[in-house]
């Protein structure tokens, strides 16, 4: 009798144990939980982490994430207003924001993946579709004089540019996600790139626009190069009409000061004066050579006659 009561007693024990066992569960950070009974969700979502009960073997829970996810698409080949063909490599953030509903609607995140292709590509081809290609490529801050490219025209100003374009397309998809219980966080573009029938048009482009901007700044430094040129010979021909100016001021000032000793010279002594000046005559009309003939009477004579 003693053994029939012990071996009931150890079964209700591991009875009690398996079923308190069953009755509990843990929910870590960064998960949330819906309990459901026979398939269908009771109660609302469970957020707190903590230690939670559920009724034994006829509740079950469903752990879903809280944490921000991440859809990464297929890049595509998208027309934009102006027939431009381009791939657009897209991806954005979402979390489940409502975990009752996105079980429901949803069940999990594989089905969530494949749900968000529809929306998000859907939504990027379109407003693709509605825009020429300069707004898909260039972002909302590009200035083109800033950067060096000079004024643009009319065809090339954006009106959106590609980052207020991916706030529209988050705004167009996050009006859809809701009914999934899916927050959608951000939309961006990961990468835009021309297709190989363009690329070599763009290239084309780029260069001709360098080779422009090139030519222009070779022009703007030539005629810089003309203006410091033109003022440097300016200055110069200043400079030497100066030094011109002061070199005659001193010549006259030294013919004078020549003449003025000459005068006094000759006043002193008029015979020697005349002597002096015959004396240089001599000096600069012959020479080893030279050979003069003269008339003994002539005044150039004068000297040369006493010198006998």
């Amino acid at each position: 009798m003693n053994k029939i009561l012990r071996g009931v007693m150890i079964a209700v024990v591991v009875t009690a144990g398996v079923v308190l066992f069953n009755a509990f569960f843990v929910l870590p950070e960064g998960k949330q939980v819906v309990i459901t009974q026979f398939g269908r969700p009771v109660g609302k979502p469970i957020t707190e982490a903590g230690l939670k009960f559920k009724t034994p073997f006829i509740q079950e829970v469903t752990f879903f994430d809280k944490k921000i996810l991440i859809w990464d698409g297929e890049p595509n080949q998208v027309p934009t207003n102006d027939k431009t063909f381009v791939y657009l490599d897209i991806t954005a953030r979402w979390r489940i924001s409502n975990a009752l509903v996105f079980l429901q609607a949803v069940n999990n995140e594989n089905r969530a993946q494949s749900i968000l292709d529809d929306i998000i590509d859907g939504t990027v081809r379109d407003l693709v579709n509605k825009n020429d290609l300069v707004e898909i490529i260039r972002s909302s801050d590009w200035n083109p004089e800033e950067m060096g490219f000079g004024p643009v025209g009319k065809d090339e100003r954006i009106r959106f540019g590609r980052d207020k374009i991916s706030a529209l397309i988050h705004a167009s998809a996050s009006k859809v996600t809701p009914q999934y219980g899916i927050e959608l966080v951000d939309v961006m573009f990961k990468r835009v790139n021309y297709i190989e029938t363009v690329q070599q048009r763009v290239y084309e482009r780029m260069i001709s626009e360098r080779k422009r901007i090139a030519a222009e700044k070779r022009s703007t430094g030539e005629g810089l190069k003309s203006e410091i040129l033109g003022k440097l010979e300016r200055e110069l021909r200043e400079v030497s009409s100066a030094a011109v100016r002061e070199t005659q001021k001193i010549k006259g000032k030294a013919d004078a000061e020549a003449s003025r000793i000459y005068a006094n010279a000759y006043n002193q002594d008029p015979e020697f004066y005349a002597f002096s000046k015959s004396m240089d005559a001599y000096r600069l009309t012959m020479g080893e050579n030279t050979r003069l003939v003269i008339s003994p009477d002539a005044p150039f004579y004068k000297y040369l006659k006493s010198l006998k």
